[in-house]
């Protein structure tokens, strides 16, 4: 089991005795994490084991009942000022990119970096282009997201998200609604990120950039974080039955 030692000032999100409802179902169950500074978590786990909803409770898209969560020294409340502030510092990538479809790539990515950081247009379109280069796809600024590709699409999503200058990324198995083939170009925006020293937490199957990227491996099912642990000990020497029922199911 990997045991964080990290310092105040290393722990970037903190997360302590969570626990979220939908009605009757409990599908957080006393959750616990720390995450340092340029860390990158890969969580994985099978459908409905809560996942998805841990990441969005971390810029508050779901509310948790118990608990507490830390982004950045400011805990997630109610508080609406709280809540624009770690959002603001937080980005997200989705499984469908959640692009505006009347707007083109260009204006699609200036739009936060105008609205909500007030950053003048030229400079929101120059950092735009700046970060549609780093995604490979430039050339496709002016284009309007129906006429991209699925990955096209994501690797836009991405670079949106990184307009607003973020200092975590989460992602939201943001390979799943995509074909095999464009699979590959999204995951090579995401190493390009990791090797910059990004912080991100990536809900993903994609074992390969798991053993690659991540420095930990959380395994999730029925609400609880059953397994964390490097990606050589978690493929290697699975401690828990069901990570090793896991594995034996999506690796062949």
């Amino acid at each position: 089991m990997v045991q964080s030692t990290a310092s105040a000032s290393e722990t970037i999100i903190e997360i302590v005795g969570l626990h979220k409802w939908f009605g009757d179902f409990h599908v957080l169950k006393d959750i616990n994490l720390q995450v340092n500074r340029g860390e990158r978590i890969v969580i994985c786990g099978p459908s409905g084991s809560g996942k998805s909803t841990l990441i969005r409770c971390i810029n508050r898209l779901e509310e948790h009942q118990r608990g507490k969560i830390v982004v950045d020294n400011i805990e997630l409340t109610k508080d609406i000022k709280n809540i624009e502030k770690i959002r603001t510092e937080v980005g997200m990538v989705f499984q469908h990119f959640n692009l505006f479809p009347h707007l083109t790539i260009l204006e699609n990515l200036t739009l936060g970096p105008i609205w909500v950081r007030k950053t003048a247009r030229a400079e929101a379109e120059e950092i735009a282009m700046y970060y549609l280069e780093k995604v490979h796809i430039a050339e496709q600024a002016h284009k309007y997201p129906g006429q991209l590709s699925g990955g096209q699409q994501q690797r836009v999503a991405i670079a949106r998200s990184l307009c607003m200058k973020p200092k975590v990324m989460l992602f939201d198995e943001p390979t799943s609604a995509l074909d095999p083939e464009m699979v590959k170009e999204v995951l090579d925006v995401m190493i390009d990120l990791a090797q910059e020293g990004m912080t991100m937490l990536v809900v993903s199957h994609e074992m390969g950039f798991a053993r690659s990227v991540a420095h930990r491996v959380l395994f999730m099912d029925y609400g609880q974080i059953l397994e964390q642990n490097s990606p050589e000990e978690f493929f290697n020497n699975p401690g828990h039955d069901r990570s090793k029922l896991f594995l034996s199911q999506i690796l062949h």
